[in-house]
């Protein structure tokens, strides 16, 4: 019986159209090779499009399954697409996927979350680390001709708070332990045996913001988490404080974070994502307490081919969304 279930499932692989949506997917030389072992209708996205609304639709129409990335795929979408029976997600993020408009459709996810923990939690440290050594602004000053020898501080016996204690709200905590802080954790679900067994203290958001010195975010963007950090939640942030977002942008009160940072009344903060991607706030992006990446959290070579072979996988094993 698993022998015909196999022999079924190579010869679905060989007729099925698969639909590869994500830009640096299809740019990926092994991730190719990987998908074009085990299918062989493949559409790449090699015009390197943004595909949103009708260009997303067209670009799907006629496959049996699809890899995407941080393309929305909601009702409007899916309702255009009878054919479309799965979906491989690249990337853990899950915020681009309507899963009610999954569910009335029936089709099916494929999804692995946490493979981006490491890239993003390693990048949390290099954020805090920069921004507690005044190295963005430092840098600046020799380019120009400035040589001035910043007086900084310590990622060492600082206390980090952590929104968010998911995979990698979890994983910066085990990165943490040989930096000797004291370590803050909110999540809306609770997790004791991990907390006891990393000494983790879990406080409520308005404690956490009071009492960190670093702050960092590790939240899906929905209704619940949309401007989580409203202005009367960053003015609870002490005056030395640093503010890090990897997650996603809209979390942030970003009009209200870029005046604390010119009143000096938080120290620095530094974001991997914005509510509008690239940013068009140049101000924000100017200021010597500002650091800015483009979306880099999960850019890895590492994690993009995990990320990337977990898509694939999940082209076979899926389900229909909760």
């Amino acid at each position: 019986i698993k022998c015909l279930i196999y022999l079924a499932s190579q010869y679905m692989n060989l007729t099925d159209k698969v639909a590869v949506c994500s830009r640096s997917f299809s740019k990926n030389s092994v991730l190719r090779a990987d998908l074009l072992e085990k299918y062989k209708n493949v559409t790449f996205n090699d015009a390197g499009e943004k595909l949103c609304g009708e260009s997303l639709i067209e670009f799907l129409r006629g496959h049996d399954k699809a890899i995407t990335g941080l393309e929305r795929i909601d009702e409007s979408i899916l309702k255009e697409l009878p054919e479309l029976k799965v979906i491989g997600k690249y990337g853990v993020g899950l915020d681009m996927i309507d899963f009610m408009a999954m569910r009335k459709y029936k089709k099916r996810l494929g999804w692995v979350g946490g493979v981006n923990r490491r890239s993003v939690s390693e990048l949390v440290i290099s954020f805090a680390v920069v921004m507690l050594r005044h190295v963005p602004i430092a840098q600046h000053e020799v380019q120009v001709g400035i040589w001035i020898q910043h007086m900084g501080g310590l990622l060492s016996g600082r206390t980090v708070g952590i929104i968010g204690c998911g995979f990698i709200g979890k994983d910066l905590v085990q990165l943490l332990q040989p930096w000797d802080c004291t370590i803050l954790a909110n999540d809306i679900l609770d997790f004791p045996e991990f907390y006891t067994n990393y000494g983790v203290i879990p406080v409520g958001i308005e404690e956490l913001l009071q009492r960190s010195d670093i702050v960092t975010l590790h939240v899906p963007i929905d209704d619940s988490t949309r401007n989580i950090l409203s202005e009367e939640r960053l003015g609870l942030m002490k005056q030395t404080a640093i503010l890090i977002n990897i997650a996603r942008g809209g979390l942030i009160d970003e009009i209200a974070l870029k005046k604390m940072l010119l009143e000096k009344r938080i120290a620095a903060a530094a974001s991997d994502v914005f509510a509008i991607e690239p940013p068009e706030d140049k101000e924000l992006l100017s200021l010597p307490n500002f650091l800015a990446t483009p979306h880099i959290g999960g850019s890895a070579e590492e994690v993009i081919l995990a990320m990337g072979r977990a898509a694939i996988s999940g082209l076979n094993e899926n389900a229909i969304p909760d």
